[in-house]
């Protein structure tokens, strides 16, 4: 599939705009922390690449692999 580079900056900004807010209602953390929890995830590198197919997902899809990232135990 062929999506521009202004689609795919798009399409990644939504998203990760939606996990910075997931992640401040679920966790009652700040802003502040929830952006540096998305910006320093490993997910945050996968989602900067375009041939992992992250930024085509769903906002929920992608938060659940955050959500085992960040906090594995509590899935468990």
């Amino acid at each position: 599939m062929n999506i521009s580079q202004v689609e795919f900056q798009n399409m990644k900004e939504e998203i990760i705009k939606d996990l910075i807010t997931r992640l401040m209602e679920e966790t009652n953390i700040s802003m502040q922390e929830a952006f540096d929890k998305v910006y320093n995830s490993s997910l945050f590198e996968k989602l900067n690449r375009p041939e992992t197919g992250l930024f085509f997902q769903s906002s929920g899809y992608v938060y659940s692999y955050l959500k085992e990232e960040l906090y594995p135990a509590q899935l468990k």
